[in-house]
Order: C-alpha cells, then structure tokens, then sequence
C-alpha cells in the first residue's frame, strides 16, 4: 500500500515528538542522581585515615573524602545495629520506627527511603546485610542477602572459639553484582551493607595484616596483648572493607555513571569493644560521613556543620526531586542538610539525638550533643554498661574481666562493671574526646547542662519519647556470657509480638 505523503509527514512527526519525548524523559531521568549509600558495620568513626588514625590501611575510604565532603560531627541515633538502620531508611528516631530494639523488624505497612524513591523511578537494590525484617522487602526491586550465621553465635562445639561461618565473610560479595544489575536508562538506590567490621574475628581478613604495633589502644581498655591482638582483627575488617569501597569506585567509574551519582559512606555504630558499641559516647554513636558527589560537591573539603543520621532519608529524597506533598506524607522527624552540600559552612542542627535501648542485655537512656558537649541520661542507672554479647566473647571484654578479678583496672577502664551508674553525665568533647570527665556536677559547665536538659526535654515531648512500662530480659548472663535459652529466641519476636504494639509499652 502506498502511503499518501500528507500522511507519511505526519506519521514522521509523531515518531520524531515520541523519540524526542522518550529522550526528554531519559534526560530528566539521568539529571536524577544515581545514590549509593554504603553501610560499614560496627566501625568507630576515626578508625580510617581520613579521620586521624595513623595506622590503619583505608586508601580507598580516604580516596572518597579527598574526592568529597567529610563531616566531623556526624551522629547516629541510635549505638545498635537494627535500630539504627531501620531509623536511617524510616527517616524516624528510633523509638518511633516500632524497631528499636537488635533484631525487631521494621512493622508491617511502614514507609521507608527506598520505596518512595521507587515509586518515583528509581531502581532500588539491596546487597550485604540485611537486618529489617521481611515486610520491607518488596522495598527493594532486588536483594542480594548476605548470610549473618558466623557471627549470630560462636559456631565452636563443646566450649571451642566461634569462627564466622558465613559464605561471604565480608557482606560486600555481592556489591559489584548489585551495581552491574542496575538499568542503564533509570537512576538506582543502592543500600550496600557490609558485614565488616563486625565480629566474629578470625585472621586472614587482610593481606597483609596490621601489626600489633599498628594498634592504638583507647584509655578505657587496658593495653595488654589480648586487647591489642582483637583491635588488630578488627583494623584488618576495617581494610578489608576499605577494598571493596575501592571496586565501588571503581566500578561507578566504568559505568560512566561516577559524576551524577552520590555516595554516601557511614557506619550503624561504633567498633565492637567495651564502652564503645551500644554506648552513648562517641564510640557507640559517632560516624564517619563522608559525601562524594562529582557533579556537585566540591572535593577535599571537611565540614563541621552537625548532621543526624535521621536526617539521610529526607535528604535523599529531596535531591531525588521528590514533591513536597510526598516529603511530608513520608513523616521524617529530620531535616535535609542538603544544603551543607553546596555550602559546607552553612550551619545545619544546633542539637543531633540519639537512642540506647536492649541489645542483647537491657538498658534505656538518650542523649543530646552539639558539636562540642554531650549530655548522657541513663534511666537504668541501676544496670551495668554490659557490652553486647559478640563484645562480650572477645579477647578484650575475657581480658577485662580477668584484670577486673584482681583489681587491675583503672577508674575509666571500670566503666562498664559499676553500679549505679551515674543518672547523667556531661562530656566537654573538644577537651576530653575520650569522655573520661564527667562534668555534670562542676558548676563551670551548669549553663551548659542547664541548656541541654532543656533541649532534651523539649525533644522527648516533641518526638513523644518515653521510659517503657516494663523492662525487657536479658538474653545472656552478663558476667559469663552464656546465652539464657528460657528467653532467647530466634527469629526474635516483634515489638508487637513481645509487648502487643508498636508504639508506647
């Protein structure tokens, strides 16, 4: 059939105004950043080079900060690893996401950063570990699921030493998998979530390995071999992540993709070791944050506006293009520091929170920090500061109980076997960053305590925090450590299973 040319004129049009639409929407689509957000689990914050420490090997971690925007008051809100990722994606303070306490899931029907950016274009992928639950799974169009067995529990039989188990010891197997399945005409969310640094602890993470000289031991853990030879384990995890940061970069790079795709680098907590990990002080909830953005964020540069960990999921939306009507149906309690990416001298939060709740043994207090104080409450001061229980089988925590036994440990290196403990305490971070000095009773420091009682107060009524009813058990004991198999169950009951909500209990 022959086609009359007024006809073929405007059958070419309209191909030519679809293929021009079709690149209008890739180009809008492209102008969209790319967002990888990579997750270290249980590294303190200046354990990398980039932050100050001068031994431990992290070329890669330190690459992404001379390429980006580092930030020196980062802070989670919560010294746990659940309910700090489930805060980061919910955009909520912990006691408001329903899964506040290790190994609750997010509830059934909650909204978090990864299905909204989906809704709106986005591919989403997961790789590593996991740790949310299963109602949020659909969140993601693919998972890629790290097994967490080798260090759930020591895997030795008969009193033998725990060894990590797992197929993929580091959690970031599969990273590179993840980013080579995403579509090369949509944006991607990649949520990459490492296992490293956590314990258990075994040689080989590393080649070569750090040396025991290479090990700077903090004043609240005593410096003996044991101590010395754990923290070595754990800065060989540190590098072994550091390597596959390496092929992330690397791989954005042969993408193409690198200059319109933002990395967010951060960690759920701080390291694994007594006084630290579950803790409000800085080795517990202090993070390295660093942003490298090609397109936008000036390289090289640290910043020291005070950001939240609450605050990553409205920030991310926001530089995503998502409308207003959707940021506010979403419900974050945090704010954007997008434009700290802009302008790193831009100020962004006078106060960050943060949460410490049951992991593995109970406790319940909340803090508040500025970029120079911190103010600690413990509503279970009649508790002990018992480490989590993988801290618990370490070489560090078995050296401390023995030196404990007979006497041999300082007042700071005491911390975590004391009762009570103080109701609150009070840190001058900028002159005592191991928080050793607690300065709540020195009346040089009562304007400063009296305004981050304040703070703290209006923040509770604000977010409509509360001391929970009843007290939740402990799963081991906390001098031996054995697991107590009369509560410990797994999978781990809900919030709503335990308590009947999840809300207010």
């Amino acid at each position: 059939m022959i086609v009359p040319k007024r006809h073929f004129r405007w059958t070419l049009l309209a191909i030519t105004m679809l293929s021009m639409g079709a690149q209008r929407f890739r180009a809008m689509a492209d102008e969209r950043p790319n967002i990888v957000v990579m997750v270290a689990d249980d590294m303190n914050f200046d354990d990398c080079g980039t932050y100050g420490h001068p031994s431990i090997r992290t070329p890669n971690i330190d690459r992404l900060a001379s390429e980006g925007l580092q930030f020196e008051c980062a802070y989670l809100t919560a010294s746990s690893c659940s309910p700090s990722r489930a805060s980061i994606l919910t955009g909520r303070y912990p006691h408001n996401t329903g899964a506040e306490q290790l190994h609750w899931p997010i509830p059934e029907g909650t909204r978090t950063l990864a299905a909204v950016l989906g809704a709106e274009g986005y591919y989403t992928v997961s790789a590593g570990k996991w740790h949310l639950g299963d109602a949020v799974r659909s969140d993601f169009n693919k998972i890629y699921e790290a097994s967490t067995a080798g260090f759930v529990l020591p895997s030795g039989e008969d009193g033998q030493k725990g060894r990590m188990v797992a197929r993929q010891p580091s959690g970031c197997e599969d990273w590179l998998a993840a980013l080579q399945g995403c579509p090369e005409d949509q944006p991607f969310f990649a949520w990459l979530a490492a296992l490293d640094p956590h314990r258990e602890y075994n040689p080989g993470a590393l080649d070569p390995p750090h040396s025991l000289s290479d090990v700077i031991v903090p004043p609240y853990l005593p410096d003996t071999p044991d101590v010395r030879e754990d923290l070595r384990l754990y800065y060989d995890e540190i590098g072994r992540l550091d390597q596959y940061v390496g092929q992330v970069i690397d791989e954005l790079d042969a993408m193409g993709r690198a200059d319109n795709t933002l990395i967010l680098f951060i960690s759920d907590n701080g390291r694994p070791f007594p006084r630290d990990k579950t803790t409000l002080y800085d080795g517990g909830i202090r993070t390295p944050w660093i942003v490298r953005w090609p397109n936008v964020v000036k390289p090289g540069i640290v910043t020291p506006s005070l950001v939240s960990s609450v605050d990553i999921a409205p920030t991310l939306m926001e530089l995503a293009g998502i409308s207003k009507p959707v940021l506010a149906s979403f419900g974050s309690e945090g704010q954007s520091f997008g434009k700290v990416l802009k302008d790193p001298t831009a100020a962004h939060r006078r106060y960050a929170f943060a949460e410490d709740h049951w992991h593995d043994y109970e406790d319940h207090a909340r803090c508040v920090v500025t970029s120079r104080y911190k103010l600690i409450r413990n509503d279970y001061p009649d508790l002990p500061s018992t480490p989590s229980a993988d801290a618990g089988r370490g070489l560090a925590w078995q050296a401390m109980l023995r030196l404990n036994a007979s006497g041999e440990l300082s007042d700071a290196q005491e911390a975590c076997f004391k009762t009570p403990r103080s109701r609150w305490e009070l840190y001058d971070l900028k002159r005592d960053p191991s928080e050793l000095h607690n300065r709540v009773n020195d009346l040089a420091y009562s304007k400063v305590k009296n305004e981050l009682i304040a703070a703290l107060a209006e923040w509770t009524k604000s977010t409509k925090d509360y001391i929970p009813s009843q007290r939740t058990p402990d799963e081991f004991d906390r001098v031996t450590g054995e697991p107590d198999h009369s509560v410990r169950k797994r999978p781990r009951p809900s919030k709503k299973e335990m308590f009947g909500t999840n809300s207010r209990y």
